[in-house]
């Protein structure tokens, strides 16, 4: 299949996913993090190192409480991207499409785009940031700069200091977050977070309460992370 193809499939099969997968979004800001047994489980599946990666996540989130908003995006931007290497779900998990909790996608220290901005998500949530200002954003991003012909799909985290905002890029491609207007190499195709889906800029459809979201969250619930 040719790969403009492939990525329409891809993002075609992307949004499908958030209408049918996507559920019980209603995560508020209050996070419980059980420290003890998050350290425990991650040391027991992934090794030493792994518990070291877990310990170190867990510390960040204590020590970066008091800091500015500007300041925890970040920190905890480059902690993902430094603790976390590029790997597909098939490689990783041995499965096409798999959505990592934080402790797994830093136990194996290895993820796919969708791993971390998961991470990021709910780190930044557990340091106080409000999810009205977070979206998850599909986009198709250009291999090898803006000119490039070679597009992938791609996930990113998007920040918005308010509704209507240029919104910043987290993205695990690059160390720097930038306003979306200097990422050209990124062409968003929609966005979503607790409120729906966003196709340029509007609102086009409430989250559904359905699958992977809900697997998401029963699996970190099982590891110690819960509302």
């Amino acid at each position: 299949m040719p790969r403009y193809l492939r990525l329409r499939a891809v993002l075609a099969l992307c949004w499908t996913a958030l209408i049918f997968l996507v559920c019980g979004w209603g995560m508020s800001a209050a996070l419980e993090l059980d420290t003890q047994r998050l350290q425990s489980l991650a040391a027991s599946r992934y090794g030493a190192r792994g518990g070291e990666r877990v310990a170190a996540w867990l510390q960040l989130l204590q020590d970066d409480r008091d800091m500015a908003e500007a300041d925890k995006l970040a920190s905890v931007n480059d902690f993902w991207n430094r603790n976390v290497a590029q790997a597909e779900d098939q490689v990783v998990w041995g499965v096409p499409d798999y959505w990592a909790t934080p402790m797994e996608a830093l136990g194996k220290g290895a993820g796919d785009c969708e791993d971390y901005v998961i991470g990021k998500y709910f780190s930044l949530i557990k340091l106080g940031v409000p999810t009205s200002r977070l979206r998850f954003v599909y986009v198709r991003a250009r291999i090898g700069g803006p000119e490039s012909s070679e597009q992938v799909a791609h996930m990113v985290l998007g920040y918005y200091p308010s509704p209507n905002a240029m919104p910043l890029v987290l993205d695990s491609l690059v160390s720097g977050i930038l306003p979306a207007s200097q990422r050209r190499d990124l062409v968003p195709v929609f966005s979503f977070n607790a409120d729906g889906v966003y196709v340029d800029g509007k609102q086009a459809a409430p989250v559904d309460r359905i699958g992977r979201w809900r697997n998401l969250l029963q699996r970190m619930e099982r590891e110690g992370i819960r509302q």
